[in-house]
């Protein structure tokens, strides 16, 4: 008797935005799986709010072979032509994208009614390698990791994930959340990178990669909070009673998780995210730093001013800078840090700079008017669009990394810049002393006077600093690929489910 592979299906719908987070998680897992003796995985794309064309059908788990040739990488090119809708302006192109959409959710709603299965459809990336790289993987994995990332075939979902959202939540507003099944028959293990707004098939093991409970928790720091916490709240009780079970990123998280629903409790492990390849402690120079900052500066805000750089001179001394990274939003906590720094600025660190790398998310537009004095006269600098190789080095000269956040799941740009070789400080929330340990110095998320405190300590001892990357190095390597992979192994092991054997 030989135990057939695992079949596992992976969502992808994270990949295909953004860098870090967990749109470089969902990268990192997916290649890892593809590394896994004993394991088949394929990867579900879906569009967070695009209509996806039909791709190849399905027949007996693979592209139905009798397809006809001529018309299969038309159908296929139809596929990556409507994951780029959102560059189709116009009033007729919205017009057509309204009803597509408006169909679809007809379509999710009575097949959610009846009890109907919603069909995948195959996607072959043997064509479209190009693409396949450029929107799922490019951002998070290296050149050499081309051929594994596009070589696999992967599984289409029609209906949008922010569709199938709304009609839960509409239709638990009437008493009855629809969800319906996805046909999921012949794969072993479905993971989810977030509460699914859907159900899999009987035979399928559902698992739920839990990053956080921020939208239950602080519902007052997310955009849109009302819709965002009642789409997380549905699902996540959804996926529960269908039995799922709850792989977290931290133990603090896993904690969360338990706190809301005590009955998962059996069900929910501890799987740390993963660090990028792209983070080690490089040996590079420090006069690169202004120019990194020049040449990634958000230019596009009407008050990114244009304040000269400072350090650019040739035989100018390194420049010292803080350094935050994470999207702009009410919960990573920018206001207190622009106070310990100018804190710090008036109490002997006049030359003290602030680097700040992150996208504007919501809620920013209070500290989007803090922001514009400094950015006009100088010392804060505002830069978005960071490359990895650019951010390795931008931790790795930091006179601090500071992780000032409220609240957060797992936090990667402190690991990042351990890994790096940097000097880290962090709020002092449980999930930091979850995943940092005791490689960082702690200060209060709610005092400015505190964090600068902190800072300026480190900055003054230089040995304190020392240790810190030291401690750093090591704590980082627990989020290495070939540290956590093995514990995605014992999990998947613990979870199979018996199945034919030959």
């Amino acid at each position: 008797m030989s135990v057939q592979p695992l079949k596992v299906l992976l969502e992808m719908r994270p990949a295909l935005d953004g860098f870090s987070g967990i749109p470089q998680e969902t990268r990192l897992v997916y290649r890892g799986l593809c590394g896994l003796d004993g394991v088949s995985v394929e990867g579900l794309v879906q569009s967070g709010n695009l209509v996806i064309a039909p791709g190849i059908p399905l027949r007996g788990g693979q592209a139905d072979a009798s397809f006809p040739a001529a018309q299969r990488i038309d159908r296929l090119s139809q596929v990556v032509a409507s994951l780029q809708q959102h560059q189709q302006g116009g009033r007729l192109g919205r017009l057509g994208r309204w009803s597509a959409f408006g169909a679809q959710a007809l379509r999710w709603a009575v097949h959610g009614a009846l009890g109907l299965p919603i069909r995948l459809t195959a996607f072959e990336p043997e064509h479209f390698q190009d693409f396949v790289w450029r929107s799922m993987f490019a951002k998070s994995l290296p050149s050499s990791d081309l051929a594994v990332a596009t070589s696999r075939p992967f599984r289409l979902l029609a209906q949008p994930w922010s569709l199938a959202h709304a009609v839960g939540i509409a239709s638990g507003r009437l008493g009855w959340p629809l969800y319906p099944r996805i046909d999921t028959s012949d794969i072993d293990v479905f993971i989810a990178e977030t509460p699914f707004p859907a159900r899999v098939s009987r035979r399928t093991q559902l698992v739920v990669r839990y990053h956080d409970s921020i939208p239950l928790l602080l519902p007052h720091t997310i955009k849109n909070m009302n819709h965002h916490r009642a789409a997380h709240q549905g699902a996540l009780r959804r996926n529960a009673r269908d039995g799922a079970w709850f792989a977290c990123v931290s133990e603090a998280t896993r904690r969360d998780l338990v706190a809301l629903l005590p009955e998962v409790e059996p069900r929910c492990v501890t799987v740390p995210n993963m660090v990028s390849h792209h983070f080690w402690p490089e040996e590079s120079p420090a006069d690169r730093v202004p120019e990194v900052i020049w040449a990634r500066k958000n230019r596009s805000a009407p008050f990114a001013g244009g304040a000269p750089l400072p350090g650019v001179a040739p035989g100018a001394p390194p420049l010292q800078y803080l350094l935050m990274v994470g999207t702009i939003e009410p919960r990573k906590n920018h206001s207190t840090l622009l106070e310990a720094w100018e804190l710090l600025r008036a109490t002997g660190h006049a030359d003290l700079q602030l680097v700040l790398v992150g996208s504007f998310g919501w809620q920013f537009e209070a500290i989007a008017r803090r922001f514009a004095p400094w950015l006009e006269r100088g010392g804060l600098h505002l830069l978005e669009g960071v490359p990895s190789d650019d951010l390795r080095l931008l931790y790795r000269h930091a006179a601090v990394t500071v992780c000032p956040s409220v609240a957060e799941g797992f936090d990667f740009p402190g690991v990042e810049a351990m890994r790096s070789g940097g000097v880290v400080a962090a709020s002092d929330i449980p999930v930091h002393r979850d995943v940092f340990d005791d490689a960082c110095d702690y200060f209060s998320a709610y005092s400015s006077q505190d964090v600068a405190a902190v800072i300026a300590r480190l900055i003054a001892e230089p040995g304190r600093g020392s240790k810190l990357r030291l401690r750093g190095l090591e704590v980082s390597e627990r989020y290495l690929p070939a540290r956590v992979m093995p514990q995605w192994k014992d999990f998947l092991a613990r979870i199979r489910r018996p199945g034919p054997a030959s």
